[in-house]
């Protein structure tokens, strides 16, 4: 009878020692989430119910700043191309991500060439890929405007940055030439794990078409919602580098995302209360489809 509580003693206290150790472990990780993820965070909610410069004062306007940025009709603007921006890039990526992978799966010659050639601008800066792209598309002598005239497509000649009607889909066209190659790579790297006796035996029940509908496809669902989850979220936050060195907001407003003008308000305008406020209802925004997204992966996990 008291070898029980002696031996449930020291079961309890090798839990102890087991938890207290994996705790030891995670707690540099904890520490730093904490110090650089989660209290800026609050900071920054904190500091969206004040009005404050950045050096004075700050003064309580308790929800005033949000009420200021919902009659502000430059956000709601920067708002609206944003994501036309995400919705734009997410597919565009995705959908020649998945061809070029398609394509460089096969035994190729020269396909190791191609594959980093297709990688090699992922590696690249923003900021070095926004000047680069910006002298291409210089209306004077830009070598996109150049080739168009050397082909007789004169016609096609654009001020592909100063043209409000198509700003927008300059720099996102940008966007997708940076990134489809590291799209490309989580597409390879899905196909290469889908069983070769597979597709060889739907080979032999239909045609390539029905192989990667009905084969191919279904299994590379899992990378595809992966992907898609990180062009949606990457749209949202990582545009801020490209439109800014490009073209800055304009012309008129026309390339304003949320991220510029969020950072235009804060420095030019010294204005960090309201700012922060919009960081905030972006912030949720973005939270809530990456919810969606992980909620509908996670059922069709399941399913």
């Amino acid at each position: 009878m008291t070898g029980a509580p002696a031996l449930s003693r020291a079961a309890r206290a090798r839990r102890l020692r087991t938890d207290l150790t994996g705790w030891a472990f995670v707690a540099p990780a904890l520490l730093l989430f904490l110090l650089f993820v989660i209290w800026p965070m609050g900071h920054a909610v904190w500091i969206s119910l004040h009005r404050w410069d950045g050096l004075g004062q700050m003064a309580w306007l308790g929800l005033d700043n949000y009420r200021f940025v919902f009659g502000d009709k430059v956000f709601w603007k920067a708002m609206h191309n944003t994501f036309i921006y995400a919705f734009g890039v997410t597919v565009a990526k995705n959908l020649l991500a998945l061809g070029l992978a398609l394509l460089l799966n096969r035994p190729l010659r020269g396909r190791g060439f191609f594959r980093t050639a297709s990688f090699t601008p992922v590696v690249l800066s923003f900021v070095v890929v926004g000047v680069l792209w910006s002298w291409i598309f210089d209306p004077t002598f830009g070598l996109l405007n150049a080739v168009l005239w050397a082909l007789g497509l004169q016609g096609l000649i654009q001020g592909w940055l100063s043209d409000p009607d198509i700003a927008l889909y300059s720099i996102m066209f940008v966007d997708v030439w940076k990134w489809t190659g590291y799209h490309t790579v989580l597409f390879l790297a899905g196909l290469q794990t889908i069983p070769s006796e597979l597709i060889e035996a739907g080979r032999l029940e239909g045609k390539p078409r029905q192989v990667f509908r009905h084969v191919t496809l279904p299994l590379l669902m899992p990378v595809v919602a992966f992907s898609v989850l990180l062009s949606i979220v990457g749209a949202f936050v990582s545009n801020y580098d490209l439109v800014r060195v490009m073209t800055q907001g304009g012309p008129f407003h026309s390339t304003e995302v949320a991220l510029t003008w969020i950072t235009t308000t804060a420095f030019r305008f010294n204005n960090f209360g309201k700012a922060d406020a919009m960081s905030v209802i972006l912030f949720l925004i973005v939270a809530v489809l990456g919810a969606v997204q992980f909620l509908l992966m996670r059922q069709r996990g399941r399913g």
